[in-house]
């Protein structure tokens, strides 16, 4: 079974916040989009309803480094 990096990205995600158990992961790519287009994060997160450090910390805390494990073959 071959992941696509899609399906990669969106494994990645953690699902709850690890602090308080908060859903974050259906948020992400609202997130993503608007911060892409030049959004103030803090804005975003304000928007989205995030006003604990601990979630807040799940979205600008995420590093994405999906790109450049895929290449690698799995064992």
């Amino acid at each position: 079974m071959k992941t696509t990096l899609k399906e990669a990205i969106e494994l990645m995600i953690p699902v709850r916040c690890w602090s308080c158990g908060k859903p974050v992961a259906d948020k992400w790519d609202e997130f993503a989009e608007r911060t892409k287009s030049g959004e103030d994060a803090g804005k975003v997160l304000d928007h989205l309803g995030f006003d604990r450090f601990c979630c807040r910390r799940m979205f600008l805390g995420h590093a994405d480094l999906v790109e450049e494990i895929l290449p690698y073959p799995r064992f």
